[in-house]
């Protein structure tokens, strides 16, 4: 009988992917604290992991982009790019920057915690799977 890791791991891999991107863009908001007129954003995580469950490889490869020519870039913005929301400041600063950073560092460590978590359970699906093909 064939191991569906799949239907084993559930959702879990998709959410550490995505956990991990928003880690990037939280720390990119951390690191722009500092810069005028920089735009805080953020990932719609609840909304970008339902498209991530729902996307087939075939809709993917359906929705690419085909180079046409040599010196065109090639493919489209990815989803995340195309998904990233802009933060609305509580008090914007008077240089333009949108970055509150206690907002940030809030949301960075509740991601952090999020993240470890997806990572204990994906390593007890893994043991649990080890245990049954080991017949234990």
């Amino acid at each position: 009988m064939a191991i569906s890791f799949d239907a084993a791991l559930g959702v879990q891999p998709q959410a550490l992917s995505l956990r991990s991107q928003r880690t990037e863009v939280l720390a990119n908001n951390i690191a722009n604290s500092d810069t005028p007129k920089f735009q805080a954003r953020d990932i719609p995580f609840k909304a970008m992991l339902d498209d991530a469950m729902t996307l087939t490889q075939t809709d993917a490869a359906a929705s690419a982009m085909a180079q046409t020519r040599t010196g065109h870039l090639e493919g489209k913005p990815s989803a995340l790019e195309e998904s990233l929301l802009y933060r609305v400041p509580l008090m914007p600063a008077i240089d333009g920057n949108t970055v509150d950073i206690h907002t940030e560092q809030a949301a960075f460590a509740e991601n952090s915690f999020q993240f470890q978590a997806a990572m204990q359970f994906l390593n007890g699906r893994f043991k649990g799977l080890m245990t049954a093909i080991k017949g234990e």
